[in-house]
């Protein structure tokens, strides 16, 4: 089979396209014929070494596959070859073929194409996770989403609004891409790249700042969103794009009554009691028209190291997919 490996970690010219051993499903995995991969920031964090776990090298990246089954091994009775799934994996998606533990495949709806499947189970649960379970949003609260025209902001700015938000700030670094978070419901438009973007939150929040901020921008923006946080906010640091994961000082968080939460979509995982809900809100609001899946670009597997320099350069919107 065709596989992407990165050998060492580096920039994105470290993945390469190569032939690879195609593998086998042990006891209670499957074999899944891969159609469509997901490309996420955390995939790109891998390869720099820089994620939340250390990684070994060499590896296959990739976490998130829609496909099909092809071989079901030893004790597998929740699946068939022939089924239509998508899961999330520890690495090992930018391939023709990968091994997924049978207890993780998700179905797939049948009006839901492998491209739109690949969408959902990371930055469909991360924005839904971020904003109902870390951001404990309430009625008619205001919340704040950066990088808006993203795979996350695009699903978290619909969200919000899903879940119930009052008011939704979307920022983004170009007109194009705030045009798209317009198309998707967001009623505040803001440019970051602009200086005196807290100042326009706050102008946008009658004075008292945003309710919930959506933080995966790292360097000054962690800082920068305390400035525009409304009294007994909470800013929910799920990421950071730039590279740099910024500084907080704890006292600030003082006079605002300020809260900062962390989240890892992996704890998410180990809970079905919020994991399984979740998803089946998520599919639902996407099979009632409620939720639209943006893609944003589609590329060949070979092309992999170009995808990750277009997603680090920030010259792409809605959901980048690799298609074996």
């Amino acid at each position: 089979m065709k596989a992407i490996v990165a050998d060492k970690l580096g920039e994105p010219e470290v993945l390469r396209y190569v032939d690879a051993e195609r593998p086998s499903p042990g006891e209670g995995e499957v074999l899944i014929g891969v159609e469509a991969a997901g490309i996420n920031y955390a995939d790109t964090m891998r390869r720099r070494d820089q994620y939340l776990t250390r990684q070994k090298f060499p590896f296959t990246p990739g976490s998130e596959v829609a496909g099909t089954v092809v071989e079901v091994g030893e004790g597998v009775d929740n699946a068939s070859e022939g089924d239509r799934v998508v899961t999330l994996l520890d690495t090992g998606g930018y391939a023709d073929f990968a091994v997924a533990p049978a207890a993780s495949l998700i179905p797939m709806p049948d009006d839901l194409d492998f491209d739109e499947a690949a969408a959902v189970p990371l930055q469909g649960l991360t924005a839904y996770h971020v904003i109902k379970t870390s951001g404990a949003l309430k009625e008619g609260e205001s919340v704040l989403v950066h990088a808006a025209a993203g795979g996350v902001g695009t699903l978290a700015v619909q969200m919000a609004k899903l879940l119930g938000a009052g008011k939704v700030v979307a920022t983004a670094g170009s007109d194009e891409k705030l045009d798209l978070a317009c198309s998707l419901g967001a009623d505040v438009l803001i440019d970051y790249t602009q200086e005196d973007w807290p100042e326009k939150v706050r102008g946008a929040t009658e004075g008292k700042g945003a309710d919930v901020i959506l933080e995966m921008v790292g360097a000054d923006f962690p800082e920068k969103n305390l400035e525009c946080l409304s009294i007994f906010g909470r800013m929910v640091v799920y990421g950071a794009a730039s590279g740099d994961r910024g500084n907080i000082v704890p006292a600030a968080l003082m006079t605002g009554c300020h809260s900062v939460v962390g989240f890892w979509l992996v704890r998410i995982m180990q809970r079905p009691d919020l994991f399984v809900p979740s998803l089946e809100e998520t599919l639902g609001w996407i099979a009632s028209g409620d939720l639209k899946l943006t893609i944003g670009a589609r590329y060949p597997l070979e092309k992999a190291a170009e995808a990750h320099a277009d997603l680090e350069g920030r010259k792409t919107t809605g959901k980048l997919v690799l298609k074996p």
